[in-house]
């Protein structure tokens, strides 16, 4: 099953998607400039051999849920985003949504 929902963080738009799979649950928050996933992210992948696309992107580990991931602090972020958006380990995900203009 895929649910997609609208998500509004401090009156700001995100989405919000949840995939089903067979024994694991993929949870994503983007809005069109980047987004925050579940362990699932290959944020190393993202950083090495995709490094051109320059994608912002951070993951959480351990969240089973929305608000979890919302609140979760973030294992690992893309060598960009900490670049050009202040992104750090350790840093919540909302406040890294949030510094998305």
């Amino acid at each position: 099953m895929i649910k997609v929902e609208p998500l509004w963080l401090d009156d700001r738009p995100f989405t919000y998607i949840e995939v089903e799979l067979p024994q694991t649950t993929l949870l994503i928050i983007s809005n069109d400039l980047g987004y925050i996933m579940c362990g699932a992210l290959d944020v190393d992948l993202l950083n090495n051999k995709l490094a051109h696309r320059k994608i912002i992107a951070g993951r959480a580990v351990g969240v089973r849920s929305r608000d979890e991931l919302i609140y979760a602090p973030l294992q690992m972020v893309t060598e960009y985003a900490a670049k050009e958006y202040g992104w750090y380990e350790g840093m919540i995900g909302k406040h890294a949504l949030l510094s998305l203009p």
